[in-house]
């Protein structure tokens, strides 16, 4: 064999063997609700083998404490155990409806998947998800669609009383100041008890009693809740 194959064979066999390059990704966020709130929000880059949730399973611990009170430091925690990398409460607190976070960075490392997720609030366990999306390998700009899911860890009984502890009946609160009071509570008879989509809240219009302290004109959507974009530099 000539030299200069052997060159070349050595050439194409080193860019073979070269890991994948790190992605930088520049994010935005934006809340298509009516009138809820996403408590601050989880961005994480992670491997294959990595979920913050999936459908059809039991929520774990750290998923159930996000979806029912906010919490995202255990989900955090667990992604960085895992050698993942994380963007937390890009948005400096709560989104609001119709708001908006951008210019989020987050450099990926070796990470090949991206997951993002924050609790909806007024629910009692309803989050905003995305379950181990592929980074794509190609520069570009990608936009897509988030859906509300049901944790499965509560009833969703509609009182607003403050509850935001992991196992603790309720809502911890409606921060825009539309909530209502004195709900007997909604009936809830779904046994499902895996994290599944969201069936929405049903609400009243009884701000001072009635079943719900959810007010359907305000809290109620449909989903998709939100909007990503995505662009991989």
């Amino acid at each position: 064999m000539k030299l200069n194959q052997v060159t070349k064979l050595l050439i194409l066999s080193s860019v073979i063997s070269l890991p994948a390059s790190a992605a930088e990704l520049e994010i935005s966020i934006t809340n298509l609700t009516h009138g809820n709130h996403f408590t601050p929000l989880l961005i994480a880059a992670h491997d294959a083998d990595s979920h913050l949730f999936q459908v059809g399973e039991m929520a774990t611990s750290a998923l159930q404490k996000m979806a029912e009170g906010g919490d995202i430091g255990d989900l955090d925690a667990a992604v960085m155990g895992a050698n993942g990398v994380t963007v937390t409460n890009p948005a400096g607190g709560l989104l609001a409806p119709s708001a908006k976070v951008d210019s989020i960075m987050l450099d990926t490392g070796d990470m090949t998947h991206l997951s993002i997720t924050a609790m909806v609030l007024p629910t009692n366990d309803a989050f905003v998800g995305l379950d181990a999306w592929k980074i794509p390998t190609e520069a570009g700009t990608y936009t897509f669609t988030l859906n509300a899911y049901d944790a499965g860890t509560e009833a969703n009984d509609e009182i607003i009383n403050g509850g935001g502890m992991s196992g603790a009946p309720g809502i911890p609160a409606a921060p825009g100041g539309d909530g209502g009071m004195n709900a007997t509570g909604v009936m809830d008879m779904s046994s499902n008890d895996k994290v599944h989509i969201h069936p929405g809240v049903l609400g009243d219009t009884d701000l001072q009693g009635g079943m719900s302290d959810l007010d359907s004109r305000v809290h109620r959507w449909l989903n998709p809740v939100a909007r990503v974009t995505v662009t991989v530099k």
